[in-house]
């Protein structure tokens, strides 16, 4: 089963993130708690790590905060190593159409379509921020 981040105004999707299975998200927290959080979720960046991804959502208020973290652990990941993508996964499949050959941490995580997933998260949030609307878990 996948996990979609969205954001609606009223009927209208004005941006979704397609993050993969639950799974996949699972693992970048867990990259985040054990590189950054010495191995305790939700110790720097509870916004995100403490959240629960089961059809739940992130309020504007909480983008704010959100934004913050996420900025933060993209600065942090770019100057860690890369993760390789385990073979067969749709991470190597992605890769390999793609091109894409991480050389951060950063680059590592990324969304159904190639794109940096912290990018895209964070493009997320401004929507939300700036039409003052939730971050929606699907």
């Amino acid at each position: 089963m996948g996990l979609y981040l969205t954001v609606f105004d009223g009927e209208d999707e004005l941006e979704g993130v397609d993050v993969g299975a639950y799974a996949d998200f699972g693992a970048f927290r867990e990259a985040i708690a054990m590189q950054l959080e010495g191995g305790t979720f939700g110790a720097r960046y509870p916004t995100l790590m403490l959240h629960s991804d089961c059809d739940g959502v992130w309020s504007p208020d909480e983008a704010a905060l959100l934004e913050r973290e996420l900025r933060e652990i993209a600065d942090r990941f770019r100057q860690l190593p890369p993760s390789e993508p385990a073979a067969g996964s749709w991470q190597a499949g992605v890769a390999r159409t793609f091109g894409l050959r991480p050389s951060n941490l950063y680059e590592s995580f990324f969304d159904v379509d190639g794109e940096p997933l912290i990018e895209r998260l964070l493009e997320l949030v401004r929507v939300a921020r700036q039409r003052g609307v939730e971050i929606l878990f699907q």
